[in-house]
């Protein structure tokens, strides 16, 4: 397929940040992708990427400090859970998990993946292969059957680029999630994110900070061109933001980063430790339905 992206390793010598992480810290948007062997990818997809498997992330967990974490249907895969699914079960408990469905899945089908430890379903816009509704009329429908379950709807979109982002949003019976810090260029700076904020500010909606190599317009760590639009989120709602690696960091366009490198800039965005361990620990527990 010429037209996918090229998807480089993660880097396989991660190190520690440089502040320590509280107990009880989750990374809350990671993938597993293969073996390729077992587990067919998507032809829609956009991007092959290579085997990253639970034994790596785990690895990667312990020399970071993070204790459990959310494993994010990638597009690769459309909506065959199966990968995710097995690594979850495989992780004794240690990792939940947001999957992609379609308006066709059944009621048993959605009491399994709850059972399995599912809390939210993934939509996304950006990348190809990822969205599984016609509509957002079908993604509203699908809102209103996981309701009652206390799921989430996770959306990966530029969210500068969704007409009536607020309104739409606001209609949705779920909370909102939204990938990679909304995922508008950094270069651009503040201004396109103005209707996200103040959707931010409504309080159903929640962001990750993750993906700032996605949105830099730099080539290395640290993505300093990222530092406002991430102090600016965590400023207007700090009990709704929250943390992930995005590990490996698939079809990455610039040089792979080191994964305790983009774990220090958080401590760039969140200096006050009390802010960290809600971004880190209070948020996700929230979020997923947990208590501590």
């Amino acid at each position: 397929m010429p037209d996918m992206l090229p998807c480089p390793p993660p880097d396989p010598h991660p190190r520690a940040p440089r502040f320590k992480l509280p107990p009880g810290a989750w990374d809350t948007h990671g993938h597993i992708f293969g073996p390729e062997s077992r587990y067919a990818y998507s032809p829609r997809r956009g991007y092959t990427p290579p085997d990253a498997l639970l034994d790596a992330y785990g690895a990667l967990h312990r020399t970071l400090g993070v204790s459990r974490g959310v494993l994010t249907q990638p597009s690769v895969y459309g909506v065959d859970n199966t990968a995710m699914l097995d690594a979850m079960a495989r992780s004794g408990g240690r990792l939940m998990g947001v999957a992609s469905v379609d308006k066709e899945v059944s009621e048993a089908e959605l009491t399994r993946l709850h059972d399995a430890g599912v809390r939210g379903l993934r939509i996304n816009l950006a990348d190809k292969g990822g969205n599984p509704f016609a509509s957002f009329a079908d993604v509203q429908t699908m809102g209103e059957r996981i309701e009652d379950m206390g799921w989430h709807m996770e959306f990966l979109i530029h969210v500068h680029e969704f007409p009536d982002l607020r309104k739409t949003f606001s209609s949705l019976p779920v909370h909102s999630v939204f990938g990679h810090m909304g995922y508008v260029p950094a270069p651009e700076g503040l201004d396109p994110l103005r209707e996200f904020m103040d959707l931010l500010k409504e309080g159903r909606t929640w962001v990750k900070l993750t993906g700032a190599y996605r949105i830099t317009g730099l080539e290395r760590t640290p993505y300093t061109d990222v530092d406002p639009i991430a102090r600016a989120l965590i400023e207007a709602a700090p009990e709704r933001i929250i943390w992930g690696t995005d590990w490996p960091h698939p079809a990455c366009k610039i040089p792979i980063p080191n994964d305790g490198d983009l774990l220090d800039q958080l401590f760039d965005w969140a200096p006050d430790e009390s802010v960290r361990e809600r971004i880190l620990v209070e948020n996700p527990l929230k979020l997923l339905g947990i208590e501590r």
